[in-house]
Parts: C-alpha cells; sequence; structure tokens
C-alpha cells in the first residue's frame, strides 16, 4: 500500500456533497499525527437546482449550498474561534469524468528517489493527459517500478538508474464543472481539492484490507450511481450511469399516479429490491394524483410496489455489471463490493447486488469518522464523510491535483479572479 503524509495535528478541514437530493457540508478537524479527523460542524439540506449532477438553477444551487455551510459552520463556531469557511474539498459528478492508465517513466541516474521525483511524474501525467476542455482531477499513483523491478510500495529512499509510475488518471468535462465552480465560488468560498464520490465514499467505508486485496464500491445517488475499483490501496478505476434513486421514484409516482413526494415516501417506508411471500397480502395507501376528497382509499398491494421498484434496480446493478467487464480489469476487482449511497439502503437492495454482480456484498458506513451524528453516519454520507478522507489522509495529492502551477489556468482559477474583479 502506498503510504500518505497527514495533514498536521489541529488543522480545520472541510467538505461539501453537492448532490441531485440534498447538499451536505461537513467541517473537521485532525486530532492526531496520523490524520485522524473528528466532526465537528455538519450541515444538510434539500437541494434545489441541480439535477444529476448539473446545475439546472444557479440561483437555487447556490441558495443551498448557502445553507448548508451556514448550518456546519454554526455547530463549529465554538471550534474555529469566529473565523469562517475559506476552503472546501468539492465532489465531482463522475457522469462527466473519463479514468485512464498511464505510466510515467523518471530518469534518476544513481541517485535517491525523493519526493521532487514523484512530484516530476505527477507533472508529466498532468501534461500528458491534458487536452483542451478537460480539468484534471485525480493524478493517482497506483504502483512504483525501479529499474524493471515492479511491486515497489514507497520507492522514496531507493536508488536506481530509473523510476517508473503506474497512475491512474481522472479528468472531467470542464464545462459542466463550470457552474458547480460558480455556485461555489459566490458563496466565498474556495474549492481547495476535488474528488469523484466512489473515490471519497471508498476511502470511508472500505477496512484497509478490502483496499488492499481488491473491492468496488457502488455509490448509488440520487442521479447518479457511481463505481470506483481499489486494488493495493489505490482506486483504479471509476465511472458512472446516469440512473439513481430518483429515477426509482419517478418510476413509483407514474406506476401508482401519484405526488412524486408521496411516490418517496411510499418507497422509502414500504419499498423493497425483492419480492417476499407476503407482498401480495399487505396494503398500501395510496393517495391519487389530482383527487380532492383524500377520506377515500385507494389500496394498492405492495407486490405492486415491488415490481415497479425491482426492474429499475435490476437494470442498475446489470449496466454496472456491463461497465466492470468493459474496463477489463478482471480478477484486479476481487470479489467483494461495498454499497454506500442514500439508495442503497433499500430493504433487499444487498442481495439484488449480489445476485446480479455474482460477488459478495455488504452496505458501506463511514465507519472511520468520529464525530458523525446518527443521522449522518449511514450509508447516505459515506461520500461526504470520504471528503473529508481525502483531504487529511491524501493530502500529499492536493498540492500537485488541487493547487499546482500546472492548473492555475483551470476553470476554478479563472472564476476566481472573474468573481474578484466583477464582485
Amino acid at each position: 500500500m502506498i503510504k500518505h503524509k497527514p495533514k498536521p495535528k489541529g488543522t480545520i478541514i472541510a467538505a461539501l456533497d453537492i448532490g441531485s437530493v440534498k447538499i451536505a457540508c461537513l467541517i473537521g478537524r485532525i486530532i492526531d499525527d496520523q490524520g485522524g479527523c473528528e466532526v465537528i460542524g455538519i450541515g444538510h439540506v434539500a437541494a434545489r437546482g441541480i439535477k444529476s449532477g448539473t446545475i439546472t438553477d444557479l440561483l437555487a444551487a447556490e441558495e443551498s449550498i448557502r445553507q448548508a455551510v451556514h448550518a456546519a459552520e454554526t455547530m463549529a463556531a465554538t471550534e474555529m474561534k469566529g473565523y469562517p469557511l475559506r476552503d472546501v474539498v468539492t465532489g465531482v459528478p463522475t457522469m462527466y469524468t473519463a479514468c485512464h492508465k498511464v505510466a510515467i517513466d523518471v530518469a534518476m541516474l544513481g541517485h535517491e528517489v525523493g519526493e521532487g521525483d514523484i512530484r516530476r511524474a505527477v507533472q508529466r501525467a498532468q501534461k500528458q493527459e491534458g487536452s483542451e476542455g478537460q480539468t484534471l482531477i485525480h493524478a493517482i499513483a497506483a504502483g512504483y517500478a525501479i529499474d524493471g523491478h515492479r511491486g515497489i510500495e514507497e520507492p522514496r529512499g531507493m536508488a536506481g538508474q530509473r523510476l517508473r509510475v503506474d497512475m491512474n488518471v481522472v479528468t472531467a468535462e470542464s464545462a459542466a464543472l463550470t457552474n458547480i465552480a460558480r455556485c461555489v465560488e459566490r458563496t466565498h468560498l474556495d474549492i481547495e481539492a476535488l474528488c469523484v464520490p466512489p473515490y471519497a465514499a471508498g476511502l470511508a467505508a472500505l477496512v484497509a484490507d478490502e483496499m488492499d486485496l481488491g473491492c468496488t464500491v457502488i455509490d448509488m445517488g440520487g442521479g447518479v450511481t457511481s463505481f470506483a475499483v481499489f486494488r493495493e490501496g489505490a482506486m483504479i478505476h471509476a465511472g458512472a450511469i446516469p440512473i439513481g434513486g430518483m429515477h426509482v421514484t419517478n418510476d413509483v409516482a407514474r406506476g401508482l399516479n401519484t405526488r412524486a413526494h408521496e411516490a418517496e415516501r411510499i418507497k422509502i417506508l414500504y419499498g423493497s429490491a425483492l419480492t417476499s411471500s407476503t407482498d401480495d397480502s399487505e396494503l398500501i395507501d395510496v393517495p391519487q394524483l389530482g383527487e380532492e376528497d383524500e377520506s377515500q382509499p385507494n389500496h394498492v398491494p405492495r407486490s405492486y410496489l415491488v415490481s415497479i421498484i425491482q426492474p429499475r434496480l435490476e437494470e442498475v446493478f446489470e449496466m454496472v455489471r456491463a461497465r466492470l467487464d468493459d474496463s477489463g480489469l478482471g480478477a484486479a476487482m476481487g470479489r467483494r463490493v461495498v454499497l454506500t449511497g442514500g439508495a442503497a439502503q433499500t430493504p433487499g437492495m444487498r442481495d439484488l447486488a449480489g445476485m446480479i454482480l455474482g460477488k459478495q456484498v455488504r452496505l458501506g458506513r463511514p465507519v472511520r469518522m468520529k464525530g458523525l451524528a446518527d443521522a449522518t453516519s449511514g450509508p447516505a454520507f459515506a461520500a461526504t464523510a470520504g471528503l473529508l478522507h481525502y483531504v487529511c489522509e491524501r493530502s500529499d495529492e492536493l498540492p500537485q491535483y488541487g493547487r499546482s502551477e500546472s492548473v492555475d489556468g483551470s476553470i476554478f482559477e479563472r472564476a476566481r479572479r472573474w468573481f474578484r474583479e466583477n464582485w
């Protein structure tokens, strides 16, 4: 496993997760020299103006972000000693990203490998993958080789003639990120780093052995289902499909002829990913669309509700399986799947995923994060908590991928300059 240098003890960090269903902000503090983090501020509100990771109403999205950040700041006011929040690590919609594998060679000429050599390799990967209309999100060192000898876990301090760094590079469409950057900047926050949600969810929910031996994280959000494959302590692949929990809700609303908020309530209370023997005998009262007299009950068997939900969820896992098969990773993915995200909490989801994917499946929660309230300690907040893990445990990535000179002309720097000049 590749080792990472944690941020200093006492550092205040913050994560902003902009989703289609909710916007969440967590403020944390580094509590030890190993990069352990404790949450000191929590804020989350229903998302408005966002659909499948795309900003559809700039003002509404900005206000939702402002409310979530303000709630977290209010809770953390004592620890922050009155200082406003400035820097955040923000999630990136995985639908607009692409994952590539890159091998970079660095000439050592017999010298010891130092931090500067690793940085040179990263900068070369940035230049190699840099293209018009693309923004670099991750350049993750997944393995090293010195003079052809592979399997090096920590090359720093070792000598050789040539260092090879295997990297997994994730880029995103710059145009798709522009409005997200604008929303964040207009709330007087600076983007410290970017991270794709399934990577963040894996950092929060996976145990060390899962991350090392091979595991796939499937983050089931409201508008998008994203996935990431981990091996030897690093993310080696990521992708997404444009279907999430909101699509299931819409199916239920159409199938039962009811309002969307009623469909969401019914899905949460009575929904299941798999049928059971009692579904036919259990009746659900469904308010009808446009009916003024709600005193007349409209009973529907639970089996009908499940018959609406199950096919959509089967489609999700079949599409994820197809994307994973196309990746060509094969045995590197391992036989373990961890489900995160709000939609993953549907009863029967674990069993359905296991049947379709043919793997061992469990629900993932942010188990390594201290200070989370009960309401924010479930699978729905795994990606949000993982953003904190990313910025505190992988801080050696941030100067290279978040603030490096090679990306000073990115959309985020341009947005920052624009606001300084015009506001």
